[in-house]
């Protein structure tokens, strides 16, 4: 790691600046990659790209990539450290880069999963690192929940030796990306929401955090804790249904009909929104197999909640911290209502599998649209030194 007096004079190229800049730029490049890359072996195509390569870069390569560019960036705010810059960054990003290059190259080489796992077990070492030097407590689920991220990966690339690790693996990682979303989104949703409504004038404001609020992410937590334990009990999918109306209930509390005139606070109550569908969904799967199909709730807490939250936390995050306004143009209003229907159309296709493949393909490209279309607008923003004020 540099000094800390290297990394307050930090000179280098803006990309090495700070976290966010390297990992939402080459998570959205691949996200707008690797899903045409499992389309084509979905429909038929030769490749090694299947079923499980489709769920592991989703989860460990994407939403890994921006877990890490956005507590690299939100860490140093909360325990008043510095930030990871220059070399250090670079390496860490490097690593990441390798585990996405060893899954394209091998997915089911021992190498490969020896180089993918690298990357979440030593970002995790790293956030831990961070928040016990700072005393950062309030923040201690974070670090328990990436490690618990980066364990997942390690299972899931253990399932060629006991393929029960395999599901295990998948609802694991999703528990934590579904409890990291309920338990930061749950600050900074309200939190943006207050901030913008002031701004406008606005005299009705979002409720303040409280024990309601807790009680809405413990919800969260035990429902999750349930599904991944005991997926096929009842009183797991009734637990997930509840956790599902809980979350739906705080969003409304943040007053998600004030915001409709900013794409840039509307999309955060979107991807809360979708969270809430999700757990819900995948709960009534539970509880009715017959009538709700596994793969709606997945993807509603995939495609939804976690594509969309995290393209909304990608944009707000880019253009604060890189001296603009923080107001959507008409391309990233595009790029989001491409993310919306990109969930919308796999999750109706889950529902209706005689149109399951012009849904998906059209899922495919308008989650390729957003993704691309983020890369195209935000990485010049991404790759430039911040303005000056």
């Amino acid at each position: 790691m540099p000094s800390a007096a290297a990394r307050r004079q930090y000179s280098g190229p803006a990309l090495w600046s700070f976290g966010f800049r390297p990992f939402f730029l080459g998570a959205a490049v691949w996200a707008a990659i690797a899903l045409p890359l499992w389309l084509w072996v979905h429909f038929g195509g030769p490749g090694p790209f299947d079923r499980d390569w489709h769920v592991h870069e989703m989860l460990f390569g994407y939403v890994g990539g921006v877990i890490a560019g956005f507590l690299l960036t939100a860490v140093p705010n909360w325990t008043g450290r510095l930030p990871v810059t220059g070399l250090a960054l670079t390496l860490l990003f490097t690593l990441w880069i390798a585990g996405r290059a060893a899954m394209l190259a091998s997915p089911v080489h021992p190498a490969a999963a020896a180089v993918d796992a690298a990357f979440l077990l030593v970002f995790a070492g790293l956030i831990w690192r961070e928040v016990l030097a700072g005393r950062n407590w309030r923040n201690l689920p974070v670090s328990i929940m990436v490690t618990l991220l980066a364990l997942a990966n390690l299972a899931f690339h253990g399932r060629a030796v006991l393929p029960e690790l395999g599901p295990l693996s998948e609802r694991g990682a999703i528990g934590m990306i579904v409890l990291l979303i309920a338990f930061i989104g749950g600050r900074v949703v309200p939190s943006f929401t207050r901030n913008w409504l002031l701004q406008a004038g606005q005299a009705r404001l979002p409720a303040s955090a409280d024990r309601f609020d807790t009680a809405g992410v413990i919800a969260v937590a035990v429902a999750v804790a349930g599904w991944i334990l005991f997926p096929e009990q009842g009183l797991s999918g009734a637990a997930l249904c509840l956790a599902g109306v809980a979350t739906l209930a705080r969003l409304a509390r943040w007053r998600p009909a004030l915001v409709l005139r900013e794409p840039l606070v509307w999309i955060m109550h979107a991807g809360y929104g979708w969270l809430g569908l999700g757990l819900m969904l995948a709960g009534a799967q539970v509880l009715w197999p017959a009538a709700v199909p596994r793969t709606a709730g997945l993807h509603a807490l995939l495609a939804g909640a976690a594509g969309v939250m995290t393209l909304a936390m990608m944009t707000r995050a880019t253009l604060g911290h890189t001296g603009r306004d923080r107001t959507a143009d008409r391309m990233t209003t595009v790029l989001f209502l491409a993310a919306n229907l990109a969930a919308a159309c796999r999750v109706t296709a889950a529902f209706a599998p005689q149109v399951g493949a012009p849904l998906l393909t059209a899922a495919g490209l308008l989650w390729v649209s957003a993704f691309g279309l983020f890369a195209i607008r935000y990485g010049p923003m991404l790759v430039r030194p911040r303005r000056a004020s």
